[in-house]
C-alpha cells in the first residue's frame, strides 16, 4: 500500500522529536490527560478539542509539568489513579528510582505495556520475540501468556472496552487474540507494505484499531482498521511518525514526530 493518505486534523507544535505519546485511556476528570516523550524528557498535559468543547479552535493543549530524564523515553502508560478533578491536582509517576517497583525478568526486548482497566494488579507485557504475558502484581507471577507464532513483534495493546481480545502488529500484519479460546492469534492479515510499528485500540470502539508503518525517511502511514471491513477505513500520513494513541472518548487517535503532535479525527 502506498504511503498517501490525508493529513492530519489537528497539530500541536512540540520543543523536540516525539518518540512515545500516550492519552490516559482512564477517565481523569474534565480534560483529556496525555503524555509524551522524547529525548530525555516527558510532558504531561491535558487536551481539549472542538468536538467536545465549542468554545475551542480545533485543539488547545496545556503543559501541566516536564520532567526530565537521562535517557531517551520510549514507552509511556498511565496508571488508572491519575486525576484531575481532586484536590490536590496530583499526577503519579513511577519510574526505576521509585520506592514502589516490582521487576519482571523478560526472555527477550519489552515492547509494550498495558494496566487492566478495572484491576490495578494486572499487567500486560509484549516481548519482541513474539510473546505476550500477563503478570499478577500481587503474586508476582505470570498468569497466562499468548504466542503471535512469527517475530520480530514491534507492539501489542489490551482492549480495554473488551479484555477478552488483544492485538499487535508483527512483521507487516496485524494480529488480534480472543483470550479466551487460544493461545494463538484467531484473526491476521497485512497491514503494511514494509514492517508495522505500532498497533493501538479505539477506546470507544471495540471493532477499532489503528496501526503505523516503521517510519521511513519522508512519511510514515497511519492504517485505522475495522474488524467488519477488509480494507482499512481511514489512511493518513504524517512526517516521520512515532508513538500513537488514542482519545478516551473520541474517535480521534494521535501520533508523534519531529516537534509536534498530529490528531487524526475517524469515522465510527
Amino acid at each position: 500500500m502506498e504511503d498517501s493518505g490525508r493529513g492530519a486534523s489537528y497539530t500541536v507544535p512540540c520543543d523536540d522529536y516525539v518518540h512515545v505519546v500516550e492519552f490516559s485511556p482512564f477517565d481523569s476528570g474534565s480534560a483529556a490527560l496525555l503524555a509524551y516523550g522524547g529525548n530525555q524528557y516527558v510532558v504531561v498535559g491535558t487536551c481539549r478539542f472542538q468536538e467536545e468543547d465549542m468554545e475551542v479552535e480545533g485543539v488547545e493543549f496545556t503543559t501541566l509539568r516536564v520532567f526530565h530524564h537521562a535517557l531517551r523515553v520510549d514507552c509511556l502508560a498511565w496508571s488508572p489513579e491519575s486525576r484531575l478533578d481532586k484536590l490536590p491536582q496530583l499526577i503519579r509517576v513511577w519510574d526505576l528510582e521509585g520506592n514502589e517497583t516490582t521487576t519482571f525478568r523478560l526472555r527477550s526486548p519489552g515492547v509494550s505495556v498495558c494496566w487492566h482497566p478495572e484491576d490495578a494488579f494486572k499487567l500486560m507485557v509484549a516481548e519482541k520475540k513474539g510473546t505476550i504475558r500477563f503478570y499478577d502484581l500481587v503474586t508476582q507471577q505470570a498468569i497466562l501468556s499468548l504466542d503471535c507464532g512469527q517475530s520480530p513483534l514491534m507492539s501489542a495493546d489490551w482492549c480495554l472496552s473488551n479484555t477478552i481480545k488483544v492485538g499487535a502488529v508483527t512483521g507487516s500484519d496485524w494480529v488480534i487474540w480472543d483470550i479466551t479460546r487460544s493461545s494463538y492469534p484467531q484473526e491476521k492479515r497485512p497491514a503494511h507494505v514494509e514492517r508495522a510499528g505500532n498497533f493501538r485500540w479505539s477506546r470507544v470502539n471495540e471493532n477499532l484499531f489503528s496501526t503505523t508503518g516503521c517510519p521511513g525517511k519522508i512519511s510514515s502511514q497511519l492504517l485505522v482498521h475495522h474488524l467488519g471491513h477488509p480494507q482499512p477505513v481511514m489512511i493518513g500520513s504524517a512526517t516521520v511518525g512515532a508513538g500513537l494513541s488514542w482519545h478516551r472518548s473520541l474517535p480521534l487517535c494521535v501520533i508523534g514526530g519531529d516537534r509536534k503532535l498530529s490528531f487524526w479525527m475517524t469515522e465510527m
